[in-house]
């Protein structure tokens, strides 16, 4: 079975990473479903019996999104809060993630040294996302833990001091082959 990616950015256009990332996973459609959210739901009015179906389609579940405020965007929270109904994905009748492989793919605009006890935030990303892996835990599923890109505060794909556009492109192309081989161990 194909592999669902749920894709939350609030604005895919004019996202470096994300978009990169999606024009990836395009080039293996056998593979891999993508759905991005912010599309099929401008309104923000989500087809929660849809969502169900779409994830009892497909084999494994991966969320990829933008760290925001430290945690996903809020029509990925909705999404949660709406889809992952008792009965459905939890409570004595709701199996339908269950054992399910859920990961999470993230970009997360600054530097990975920043997401440390001794960093700015004085938290690993590990931390930032434990309520995701706690969600999917309760819902038995099995959390395949996630990919991220870090960069730096500001705009991902300008350029550092030091660093020319190729060089930038490299390692966008770089993190989004990186992304693919994540995705192909999740399985």
């Amino acid at each position: 079975m194909k592999t669902l990616i749920i894709i939350a950015h609030p604005d895919l256009k004019s996202s470096v990473i994300n978009k990169r990332w999606m024009a990836e996973l395009e080039k293996y459609s056998d593979k891999f479903t993508i759905h991005d959210l912010y599309k099929a739901y401008p309104e923000g009015k989500i087809d929660v019996n849809n969502e169900q179906r779409l994830v009892e389609e497909h084999g494994n579940l991966v969320f990829q999104f933008p760290i925001y405020w430290f945690s996903c965007p809020p029509l990925l929270k909705q999404w949660l809060d709406e889809v992952l109904l008792y009965g459905w994905a939890y409570g004595s009748n709701g199996t339908a993630l269950k054992n399910r492989k859920v990961a999470l793919a993230v970009s997360a605009g600054i530097k990975k040294e920043e997401y440390s006890p001794s960093g700015r935030y004085r938290s690993e990303l590990e931390q930032v996302l434990l309520p995701f892996a706690l969600t999917f835990q309760y819902c038995q599923a099995n959390y395949r833990s996630f990919y991220a890109q870090y960069g730096h505060e500001g705009d991902p794909g300008e350029n550092t001091p030091g660093m020319d556009a190729n060089n930038s492109t490299n390692e966008l192309d770089k993190s989004a082959r990186n992304y693919i081989d994540f995705l192909n161990h999740v399985n």
